[in-house]
């Protein structure tokens, strides 16, 4: 099955359509770090996190995780680590997951640039919680019930186009 991305505000899965928003610069072939646009392409999906302080495991055939206070995800191409999940610190710095703010408290990874990672065309990609639906720095962002019916519906062969 795959999940599509429709007149750039809007996710169709089967007979479900859901709400949402893309990165500020739209969508781009060639994504470059930091350029503020969402990836075109088709891509699956990885992980989901959550913040347990905030809410429940989602119920989802994907793997889980808890987000912890120090966890980020590296945003510096130049870190061996680039794209991946890290523990934040000096050394490592990234995009803190364990945000204030409610847009992290559940996200979805999607797979791209994640294997065979290339420096410099792009990290964290996730879809994570919007309440207002202004644009991403390049995710797709949906309400937080969507998002719970959508990992619901989901599995691990379950795929995103965007286009």
């Amino acid at each position: 099955m795959i999940i599509k991305l429709k007149n750039k505000d809007r996710l169709i899965f089967d007979e479900f359509s859901f709400k949402c928003c893309i990165g500020r610069n739209s969508l781009k072939v060639r994504k470059f770090e930091g350029d503020k646009s969402t990836p075109k392409g088709l891509f699956s999906f990885g992980k989901v996190y959550y913040r347990a302080d905030r809410v429940s495991a989602p119920l989802t055939n994907l793997k889980i995780k808890k987000i912890k206070k120090k966890m980020g995800w590296c945003n510096d191409p130049l870190n061996e680590n680039y794209n991946k999940e890290i523990m934040l610190s000096r050394k490592n710095k990234g995009e803190k997951l364990f945000r204030s703010d409610n847009s992290y408290d559940i996200i979805l990874v999607i797979n791209y640039n994640t294997k065979n990672v290339i420096p410099y065309k792009g990290s964290a990609i996730f879809v994570h919680l919007t309440k207002s639906y202004s644009p991403t720095m390049g995710c797709i962002a949906v309400k937080k019930n969507d998002l719970l019916v959508l990992l619901k519906l989901i599995n691990t062969k379950t795929k995103i186009k965007i286009s």
